[in-house]
């Protein structure tokens, strides 16, 4: 995911980790309050093509792909396969039925809520294909 020539940043208060970017790319976010990792769609790209599906994919049907690509969230009506070991508050990869990457978000539900409901957000979309400045 981090291959070496990755440039971090630190946060000059604390010392610690805050961005880590790859050619001009920012990868990830190191988040201060609670030490998670926010993934950017770079970041998210990386980790798509090191992974295997379903691994940290929420895939969703092909027709609300122009939907996600906008940027608007996901809800659970719409989930299709979820990777069982994802939780509430996890990164996710979005994905559409071939696949291909639409987005990365914040899950709002954990995979058995996310197959059972038909109502409520599944994924809050964080960061798009458009919204990271790629065409």
């Amino acid at each position: 995911m981090f291959p070496d020539g990755c440039k971090i940043k630190y946060s000059r208060g604390t010392g610690r980790i805050r961005y880590i970017s790859f050619e001009g790319n920012l990868l990830a976010i190191l988040r201060a309050r609670d030490g998670r990792i926010v993934l950017t769609f770079p970041g998210g790209e990386r980790l798509h093509k090191a992974s295997q599906s379903p691994r940290y994919r929420v895939m969703v049907p092909n027709e609300i792909s122009p939907f996600i690509r906008k940027g608007r969230s996901v809800f659970a009506k719409h989930v299709i396969q979820v990777d069982s070991q994802l939780r509430a508050r996890d990164e996710a990869l979005i994905v559409d039925q071939e696949d291909r990457l639409l987005a990365v978000g914040k899950t709002y539900l954990c995979p058995q809520e996310m197959l059972e409901l038909t109502r409520g957000t599944a994924v809050r979309i964080r960061h798009t294909r458009k919204s990271a400045g790629l065409s």
